[in-house]
């Protein structure tokens, strides 16, 4: 995967998480973020923080892939 990134998420993607997080659970009807909430609003967030490389763009990766294989990385629970 880091092949293909050419600019990575920062601590202000990390701040839009925990926002968006917040949001989706207020919506929900509850006072409180759950894990699920930030695995839901992981790929949304970060698709706005990420960039590919031309790497990536020559070998055809889609940024959707490249969160995917993010995505699988992170341990929730």
């Amino acid at each position: 995967m880091k092949k293909h990134v050419g600019w990575g998420a920062g601590p202000r993607a990390g701040q839009a998480l925990v926002l968006a997080s917040k949001a989706r659970a207020l919506m929900g009807g509850r006072l409180a973020v759950t894990r699920e909430d930030v695995q839901a609003m992981l790929l949304p967030v970060l698709a706005h923080r990420v960039l590919r490389n031309f790497e990536a763009e020559a070998d055809g990766v889609a940024m959707a892939d490249i969160l995917q294989a993010l995505q699988s990385e992170i341990k929730v629970g």
